[in-house]
C-alpha cells in the first residue's frame, strides 16, 4: 500500500527522520511505538503526505484514497452532521451518496440522534468518534492514527479500540502511533519501534512482544526507557 525508503525529514537543526525504511501491505494493522521524540508522528505525517522529506515515498493506486486523526481532534465550529458534510465534501463523495454515508459513519461510531448538536459540544470521546467517523465516511484504504485515544478514559479509549478492529475486520490497512503498548498488542498485526528518528524494529506483534525485539526495543518494553 505505501512505501518509504530511506526517507529523512529535518525541521530547523533537529533531525526527525533519519534515512527511515518501511513499507504497509494491504490489510496490515502497524502500531509505532517508542520513548517521547522518537519520531512516531513526525513518520504518521511523512507517511501521509504531510511534510517536506529527502527520500522515496511510494503509494499503491488504492492508497491514494486516505486520511488521518489526529490524537486531539480537529472538529468545526458546525453540527455533527456539517461535519460530515464537509468530510464527503473535501474527499470528492458525490453528493448523492452523503445522506447514505452520514448515516452509516454515525451508526458506526454510534453516535445517531445527536447529527444537529453542535460538535464542539461532544465530550472528548464523542469528539474523536466523530473525527474517526469522518475518515471512515470517504472509505479510505489506508488510516493514519496518532495516538488516537491518548486523552480519553477508560470507556471511551474501549469503544475507539473497537472501532479499529472492526476497520481491520473489514480489510482496511492502518497506521497507528501509540504508547499504549497493551493497545498495540491487542490491535496490531505487526510493532515497529523507533528512537531518535529511526527504525531499531520491526516484528510481527506476537513476535517483538514474546522476546524477538532485543536491543533498545526490549529495555523499551521492560519500561527502562521513558
Amino acid at each position: 500500500m505505501i512505501r518509504m525508503s530511506d526517507v529523512s525529514v529535518r525541521f530547523g537543526d533537529v533531525q526527525a527522520l533519519k534515512g527511515v525504511s518501511i513499507a504497509v501491505g494491504r490489510g496490515e494493522f502497524v502500531a509505532l511505538v517508542g520513548p517521547n521524540g522518537s519520531g512516531k508522528t513526525t513518520l504518521l505525517r511523512a507517511m501521509h503526505g504531510m511534510l517536506s522529506l529527502r527520500g522515496r515515498r511510494e503509494l499503491a493506486p488504492e492508497a491514494a484514497k486516505q486520511a488521518m486523526v489526529f490524537q486531539r481532534p480537529f472538529v468545526m465550529r458546525l453540527s455533527v452532521r456539517n461535519n460530515l458534510r464537509l468530510a464527503l465534501w473535501l474527499g470528492g463523495v458525490p453528493r448523492a451518496q452523503w445522506n447514505e454515508r452520514m448515516a452509516a459513519a454515525l451508526a458506526r461510531v454510534s453516535l445517531q440522534g445527536l447529527e444537529e448538536r453542535p460538535a464542539r459540544a461532544l465530550s472528548g470521546g464523542q469528539q474523536q468518534r466523530l473525527a474517526i467517523a469522518r475518515a471512515w465516511a470517504i472509505r479510505p484504504a489506508l488510516l493514519f492514527l496518532d495516538e488516537p485515544t491518548a486523552s480519553l478514559d477508560p470507556a471511551a479509549k474501549k469503544d475507539v479500540e473497537a472501532l479499529l478492529a472492526g476497520f481491520a475486520a473489514d480489510g482496511m490497512t492502518l497506521v497507528m502511533s501509540t504508547h499504549n503498548l497493551g493497545q498495540a498488542k491487542r490491535l496490531a498485526s505487526r510493532v515497529v519501534y523507533l528512537e531518535d528518528g529511526a527504525i531499531h524494529a520491526d516484528l510481527p506483534t506476537a513476535q517483538f512482544f514474546g522476546g524477538g525485539a532485543g536491543g533498545r526495543a526490549q529495555q523499551f518494553l521492560k519500561g527502562e526507557m521513558a
